[in-house]
C-alpha cells in the first residue's frame, strides 16, 4: 500500500510517496520517492498578498504532474496541505479550486494544525514522557513552536516569522518581540528543556555541523555555523559551499530564527530528526486508515 503527502510551503512544494509496512500489528513507512519544486509562493503572498498569474499556472501544472505520478505509483490515499503563503494569499481559494480540477484536493491549514501534523511524525515512542520538549518548525512564512511535557501538548503558537518573509522584509519587530516574550513565559517553570527542530534549513545546518542524524547541535555551534555562512556572499554560498540556489539565501534567516528561539527558550542544544510536514502527513494518513491496515 502506498500513501502520498503533498506539502505546499512558502518556499517549495513537495511530494512524498511512501510505502506502508504492516508487521506484527505495527505500522510504519519507508520513503519511496520525494520531489521538491521551488515555486516560492511566499514571494507573491507576503508582498502582494496575491498569487501572481505565472506562479498560479506553475502551481496548477505542478499539481497536475503530482496527480499523474500518484496514479503511476498506484497511491491509495493522499493528503495535500498548504501553509503560510496560501493562508496569506487573497486568491488562495481560487488556487485550491483550480487544483481540484486537475485532481488534487488541497486543504489550507492554520499554524496550530501544521504544528500538530509535523510533530505527529516524531511523537509517541520516540519521546521520553519524563522530559520536556520544545518543538520548533521554521518555514518560509511562519514559525511554529510547541511545548510538550508528560507526553502531552502544553501550548503551541504560530508566528509570522519565516525565511521568505524575512528576505522580503515583511517581518515585523513586534512579532519578534512577541515571540521572545512568549518563549520566556512558556519555559520559565521548566529547568531542562530538549529542543527539536524541523524544516529543510535546520536539516541542512545539522548536516553541515555533523554527519550523524539526531546529533544535538549546541547554541554555540549553531552560532558559529551562522557566522561562517554569513561571511560568504550569496554567490559564494552557492559556488564555493555548494548550497542550492533556493537554500543559499533562506538558510541565513532560518539560523537567525533558531538562534533566537534557543536563546529565549533556554535551549542549550537542538536536535534535527530530519522530518517535516510531509512525514507528518503520511503518519496522519496511517492513523486515519489504521483499521483498514
Amino acid at each position: 500500500m502506498r500513501y502520498a503527502a503533498i506539502d505546499i510551503g512558502s518556499n517549495a512544494v513537495r511530494l512524498l510517496i511512501a510505502d506502508v509496512i504492516v508487521k506484527d500489528q505495527e505500522v510504519s513507512f519507508n520513503k519511496n520517492t520525494l520531489l521538491r519544486v521551488p515555486l516560492r509562493l511566499g514571494d507573491d503572498a507576503f508582498i502582494q498578498h496575491y498569487i501572481s498569474e505565472p506562479k498560479f499556472e506553475s502551481m496548477v501544472k505542478t499539481m497536475r504532474s503530482f496527480r499523474d505520478l500518484m496514479d503511476v505509483y498506484k497511491v491509495t490515499d493522499y493528503m495535500a496541505c498548504a501553509t503560510s503563503a496560501m493562508r496569506d494569499a487573497a486568491n488562495g481559494a481560487d488556487v485550491v479550486k483550480a487544483c481540484e480540477k486537475v485532481g488534487v484536493d488541497i486543504e489550507i491549514i492554520d499554524g496550530s494544525v501544521e504544528a500538530l501534523i509535523i510533530y505527529n511524525s516524531y511523537l509517541g515512542a520516540k519521546l521520553d514522557k519524563n522530559r520536556v520538549y520544545l518543538f520548533v518548525d521554521v518555514g518560509g512564512g511562519s514559525t511554529e513552536i510547541s511545548l510538550f511535557a508528560n507526553g502531552r501538548l502544553i501550548d503551541s503558537k504560530s508566528f509570522n516569522l519565516g525565511t521568505i518573509r524575512i528576505l522580503d522584509n515583511q517581518d515585523r519587530s513586534e512579532t519578534w518581540e512577541e515571540m521572545k516574550l512568549w518563549l520566556k513565559e512558556l519555559t520559565k517553570s521548566h529547568k531542562v528543556i530538549y529542543g527539536i527542530g524541523t524544516g529543510g534549513n535546520i536539516n541542512k545546518l545539522a548536516r553541515l555541523s555533523s554527519d550523524k542524524q539526531d546529533q544535538p547541535i549546541s547554541y554555540a555551534k549553531l552560532k558559529a555555523m551562522y557566522l561562517y555562512l554569513s561571511s560568504y556572499s550569496l554567490k559564494d554560498r552557492i559556488n564555493v559551499l555548494g548550497l542550492k540556489n533556493d537554500r543559499a539565501d533562506v538558510i541565513i534567516p532560518a539560523a537567525e530564527i533558531f538562534l533566537t528561539v534557543m536563546k529565549f527558550g533556554r535551549l542549550k542544544n537542538i536536535v534535527a530528526p530530519r522530518v517535516g510536514l510531509a512525514d507528518g502527513i503520511i503518519q496522519t494518513l496511517i492513523d486515519r486508515n489504521r483499521e483498514k491496515l
